[in-house]
């Protein structure tokens, strides 16, 4: 997801993506753990997306944007 489209976003949308990445993370995690996770680089795909989706929250907190 670019940072535009998470920007359009309203901040229940946000929230939602973000719950949804997490939980992604963590089926992510797993898969890796029991050798299951045929591209590795999908880990560092969805915390990217995490960091993108926190940044956002955090400047419509502080009005920065």
């Amino acid at each position: 997801m670019k940072v535009e489209e998470i920007r359009a976003l309203s901040t229940e949308g946000l929230k939602k993506q973000l719950e949804e990445a997490h939980q992604e993370l963590f089926n992510l995690r797993f898969r890796l753990a029991t050798k299951q996770l045929v591209n590795h680089r999908e880990v560092s795909r969805v915390k990217k997306e995490i960091a993108r989706l926190k940044t956002i929250m955090r400047e419509r907190e502080l009005g920065t944007r």
